[in-house]
């Protein structure tokens, strides 16, 4: 994704806030680092457009406040996961 900064800034608030993202997932949409993500969004849209700043701000928040959730989410399907696999490799052996 090339161009101005300011311009990407802008692209990538408005996809934060449309698809209801995080920082991660905006950034592999847009093959971009996370870094430059937030960078763009906390710093860079500050400067340029500072009501488009506060809307991604709120969605960043709320992202920040369930991280644990989505975390022991994540956890619990690859333990799931984990004890499928493990099952169907037991299923298979006495077959």
């Amino acid at each position: 994704m090339k161009g101005l900064p300011e311009e990407r800034a802008i692209q990538l608030a408005q996809y934060i806030i449309e698809q209801d993202t995080t920082v991660r997932q905006t950034a592999k949409q847009f093959s971009v680092s996370k870094s430059t993500v937030h960078k763009d969004v906390t710093q860079r849209l500050k400067q340029c457009s500072p009501q488009l700043y506060e809307q991604v701000k709120k969605v960043l928040e709320r992202n920040k406040l369930e991280r644990h959730i989505r975390g022991g989410m994540a956890t619990k399907e690859k333990y799931e996961s984990m004890r499928r696999c493990r099952d169907q490799e037991k299923k298979d052996k006495t077959i």
